[in-house]
Parts: C-alpha cells; structure tokens; sequence
C-alpha cells in the first residue's frame, strides 16, 4: 500500500495496482480501477517513487525481468 493525502489532510492507503492511471489537471488525481477518483496533496513523481518502492518491496520486479 502506498500512502496518500487528499486535499482536506485525510489520509488513505491505496493499493497501487488498484491505480487505473493518474491525471494531473492541476491537482494530482488517482483514477482507480472501479472508477473512484482520489485527489490528492502528492505530486506525480512522489507517487510514481512510492509505487516503485511498494513494488522492490514485495518482489514484483523479479516476475518482471
């Protein structure tokens, strides 16, 4: 799970393979899989980092050489 903030200070932990693609129109907005759109405080390169690390630390790379 990754860890993000909406605009309001909450904060969710989301699966990052649940994350269908993220749209930047200003603010950062996660559209996942079930159509759920999360507007977030992180910008695209802090979630893009979080999501590299979640996936080094469950071995996803391996399956993926």
């Amino acid at each position: 799970m990754i860890k993000v903030t909406q605009l309001n200070g909450r904060v969710y932990y989301v699966n990052p393979h649940q994350i269908e693609h993220i749209e930047l129109n200003p603010d950062t907005t996660l559209v996942m899989l079930s159509g759920k759109r999360l507007v977030v405080k992180e910008d695209y390169q802090s979630i893009f980092d979080s999501i590299i690390e979640y996936r080094r630390l469950i071995g996803a790379f391996k399956n993926e050489e």
